[in-house]
């Protein structure tokens, strides 16, 4: 099954139905967290006996689960130094049964109310072989206690190898905001299910590698339908693209039209015509200016090109334009407007034109998101639920906010804007993520720092565009994020930071080939049953 990605309150939810109907009490599950968090720790360290480990335990259920793992450790061989952070006298019922087990066995438990108690712990982490923060667990919200800013701060100075404890200290959970600081882990585990904040922002920085655990809540609570976000892991992507069968040709495997290029931006152009081709479909057509036409004729010998009459030399736009495009746009399954384009006035007032009368699902990129600045209510205006693909700033000039405003909430806000617009939106940032009309987020597993470089973007619009008539129906977003993430983490370990679109594009065979492979168990048993 696909794993769900929970907010805060969805997972109070879950563990309030783990008691309430399953029979397994906060205790319990606390038990259960401690347990898999020393052997997390144990992985990270390779063997704790006779090693050091530095805990940091706040008064929540955040520090129970650090107290618990904190005497599995013990009994591994570690030499334990912990420390609460927060008031003792504060201490919920459920994370105190977990401290006195730890001090019956004869386990200090340091406070930190001054400047002796902050010396200790700095000589502590000093000498430190790992640290365990469980100081601040997913109700975290705001900036930190000045002791606890002191903390952090001293952990992340240390530099020594740190396992945050469902999420880092000072990281929002379901944004992945930092206000301040935070303690930057090289590993977290994730306690039941994994949070926006461990994806998105700054808090995908902190959590380092992550690392899922159940923690014994049961599965029908953990893949509960009302939990609407979810990664796009292998096995979602493979279910999403069926198996061509012999008897496909060129029309049953998709016709795209790309509305794309401009003076100087040619290649955006030829990006994402050869992306959708790659990924598949049967027939792709370029309409381009007509002056632009020649110059790309010769990049795509795969592709179709339409000249496109221009108001002026390499600008797309004006009524004669749309008298060619409308009945070229009703020949084919879907249209892909925008790499490219350009951002003039009449272009603009073109995309307005399209979006408004095509009869054919949209991908709206790029420029033609530009077009849309200040007015995105022309996507209700659709006659299909379009796609769109901005980044981050695009989104922002789209709906009149700033990269920051976004930054607070980009799930959130993702989702909301979907729902206003009845559109999919593809938002792309350090984890690509994509929002649907009905609430659901799907977050990418696959891409890496190298794909930051120019065309990217123009590959991703073309490999959607190209999936729209073989993906699951209305899925070809999720697909299309997925196979290009992986083909650029395939391109990323030959070229690293050096790789460009075009490796990405290349690699885009092959990332489907590797997802044909994943999906063939499944997709033999079902054509056996049919």
């Amino acid at each position: 099954m696909t794993m769900k990605v929970s907010l805060v309150k969805e997972m109070r939810a879950v563990d309030r139905r783990a008691g309430e109907e399953y029979g397994l009490p906060e205790v319990v599950l606390m038990e259960n967290a401690g347990r898999q968090t020393a052997a997390a720790m144990v992985s990270l360290l390779g063997s704790v006996r006779g090693k050091t480990i530095c805990v940091l335990a706040g008064s929540g259920n955040n520090g129970g689960d650090a107290f618990a793992a904190a005497r599995y450790l013990y009994n591994e061989g570690a030499v334990l130094k912990v420390f609460l952070t927060g008031n003792p006298d504060h201490i919920k019922a459920s994370p105190s049964i977990m401290k006195q087990a730890l001090t019956a066995m004869g386990i200090a438990v340091h406070g930190l109310a001054g400047d002796r108690d902050m010396d200790r712990l700095r000589l502590a982490l000093r000498f430190a072989d790992g640290v365990l923060d469980g100081i601040l667990g997913t109700g975290f919200r705001g900036t930190l206690r000045p002791v606890v800013r002191q903390a952090v701060e001293l952990v992340n100075a240390a530099g020594k190898p740190v396992l945050a404890i469902d999420i880092p200290s000072g990281v929002e959970a379901d944004t992945g905001a930092v206000s301040d600081v935070a303690v930057h882990a090289a590993k977290t585990i994730a306690l039941g299910l994994p949070k926006p904040g461990h994806l998105l922002g700054q808090g995908a920085v902190y959590t380092g590698a992550l690392t899922v655990d159940s923690i014994g809540i049961p599965r029908q609570l953990l893949e509960d339908e009302a939990i609407l976000q979810a990664c796009i892991d292998d096995g979602l992507a493979a279910s999403l693209l069926p198996v061509r069968p012999r008897t496909a040709h060129k029309g049953t495997c998709g016709r795209i039209l790309i509305v794309a290029g401009s003076h100087g931006m040619t290649g955006a152009a030829a990006l994402c015509t050869e992306a959708s081709l790659r990924a598949g479909c049967g027939i792709a057509t370029l309409a381009v200016p007509e002056s632009q036409q020649p110059i790309l004729a010769v990049k795509l010998t795969e592709a179709m090109t339409v000249p496109v009459p221009e108001q002026e030399p390499g600008v797309l736009g004006g009524s004669e334009a749309l008298k060619v495009l409308m009945p070229l746009v009703e020949g084919y399954d879907a249209v892909l407007v925008g790499p490219g384009l350009g951002r003039a006035q009449v272009t603009g007032e073109l995309v307005k034109a399209l979006v408004r009368e095509a009869d054919k699902p949209l991908i709206l990129d790029a420029d033609a998101i530009y077009a849309l600045r200040g007015a995105p209510e022309i996507l209700r205006e659709a006659k299909h639920v379009p796609i769109l693909t901005p980044h981050l700033g695009e989104m922002a000039g789209l709906l009149g906010l700033s990269v920051a405003d976004l930054r607070e909430d980009l799930a959130g806000i993702a989702r909301d804007v979907a729902a206003e617009y009845h559109a999919v939106f593809v938002l792309k940032s350090e984890c690509t993520l994509v929002a649907f009309p009905d609430g659901r987020v799907y977050f990418t597993t696959k891409g890496n720092a190298g794909m930051a470089t120019a065309g990217a973007g123009d590959v991703l619009a073309g490999t959607i565009a190209g999936l729209m008539k073989q993906a699951a129906e209305g899925m070809a977003p999720v697909l299309g994020v997925y196979l290009h993430g992986l083909a650029g983490d395939l391109a990323y370990q030959e070229k690293a930071e050096g790789l460009l679109a075009g490796d990405i594009l290349a690699k885009l065979p092959e990332a489907r080939r590797r997802l044909q492979a994943h999906s063939l168990p499944y997709n033999k048993k079902h054509d056996e049953n049919e």
